[in-house]
């Protein structure tokens, strides 16, 4: 018989035995499917936050340095060093456009949550941010309608506002903002402009809940005790080193270190959120491959045993079988069909809960389960049945068949 057809009959011989045993099957079933939908679960998790850390960090700018009183990376025991630095002043960003060399454009930006009133709407907490005109061109923003203000609006200190998607939903929805007036914690601004869509940071908070004015104009209505951070794009890319020394050299000038002091002052950049983020994907891809793996692992055993089980109730059969002719290599296909078949069988069950779980699941964290993650799912399935049956399915071919036809 040739290999098409010893496959054939084994398919054939296992789907009847399974069908024969059909609770015992799906009792067997469990435990990949527990470790199917851990699989899947953790794999849909890790891509979700990836792709939604992947959207929120393009709105930080890969090319963008922030100068700031803290760090982004973890402080640990050094918080203390950080809360007594200096804070930085509005000024800072005029004496870097002055020195640098190597930025394309500088901006200090300063926020606090605010009230925004228009006719009988309210918008609560929203994100008031205080700057000058050369944001624009720092962050590259975009506009669904109107403008940015310019340099000559800035330094007039113009009550005017530029608006978030979120803001233009809540305060004029069905009608055009351009030229309507607001009011920021009680004072009137004219919209001029609306950003582009950004979406959120990572699910956790929307990045268009915001209003933006001319940084003298917050000062006016917050106070001049909130200091700013400090934006600054870079020229060319693939020059960041020299001009993030460039950038610290100006800025240990303008706070008039010495020498041998420390930075009273941070550069942050992309590269450092990328870094903390991908290691945490890590640490819990590590944990969920670990659960994922005894989960599976109980499975196979469990799959392993059943097999054993099965092979010695079928003693009888593999003997007249064998008696008839039958190669060893028929009787190891035929069991390897029936292991990978329950395996199989769990690996799809187990994919039919993780798509619902997985909606669930989104509610709290962003997720995705694109086809790789479920044919994955089904290569490691069968991975399992295949391994788990070798040596029972090994065990049967080797029966001598004059022992197996005397086996009661």
């Amino acid at each position: 018989m040739t290999l098409g057809g010893e496959l054939k009959e084994g398919l054939k011989l296992s789907l009847a035995a399974l069908q024969a045993n059909k609770a015992r099957a799906v009792l067997t079933m469990l435990g990949i499917i527990i470790g199917i939908i851990s699989v899947t679960l953790m794999g849909a998790a890790i891509e979700g936050l990836t792709r939604a850390f992947n959207n929120s960090i393009s709105s930080i700018g890969a090319d963008v340095l922030y100068v700031q009183k803290w760090p982004w990376m973890d402080t640990g025991d050094d918080w203390w060093k950080f809360r007594n630095r200096r804070d930085l002043e509005i000024d800072y960003a005029d004496k870097i456009r002055k020195d640098a060399t190597l930025f394309s454009a500088v901006a200090p930006v300063v926020g606090r949550m605010g009230t925004l009133k228009y006719e009988n709407k309210t918008a609560n907490n929203v994100q008031v941010q205080g700057t000058t005109s050369d944001l624009l061109y720092v962050t590259n923003m975009g506009f669904t309608e109107g403008r940015f203000f310019t340099d000559e609006e800035t330094r007039g200190d113009r009550p005017l506002a530029v608006i978030g998607a979120d803001v233009a939903d809540q305060l004029f929805p069905n009608q055009d903002p351009i030229g309507k007036h607001l009011k920021v914690n009680g004072l009137s601004f004219r919209v001029i402009g609306v950003r582009s869509k950004q979406g959120s940071f990572m699910g956790m908070f929307s990045l268009d809940n915001v209003v933006i004015i001319p940084i003298g104009r917050f000062q006016s209505i917050f106070g001049k005790h909130f200091h700013p951070s400090i934006e600054a794009r870079v020229s060319d890319p693939n020059d960041m080193e020299n001009a993030k020394e460039e950038l610290r050299g100006i800025m240990r000038k303008v706070r008039g270190l010495a020498p041998l002091q420390e930075d009273d002052f941070s550069i942050n950049q992309q590269d450092l959120l990328t870094s903390a983020f991908n290691k945490i994907a890590g640490t819990i891809g590590a944990v969920g491959l670990f659960v994922t793996a005894l989960s599976l692992f109980v499975g196979g055993i469990g799959i392993m045993n059943i097999m054993f089980v099965s092979v010695t109730e079928r003693t009888k059969e593999i003997g007249i079988r064998k008696a008839m002719g039958a190669k060893r290599r028929t009787i190891l296909v035929q069991f390897l069909i029936e292991s990978s078949l329950i395996c199989l069988g769990g690996g799809l069950i187990g994919l039919a809960f993780s798509y619902p779980l997985s909606l669930l699941v989104d509610k709290v964290l962003p997720t995705s389960l694109p086809i790789s993650i479920a044919m994955i799912g089904i290569l490691i399935s069968l991975t399992v049945g295949v391994i788990s049956g070798i040596i029972p399915a090994f065990r049967a071919s080797r029966l001598d068949p004059v022992e197996a036809l005397r086996y009661e």
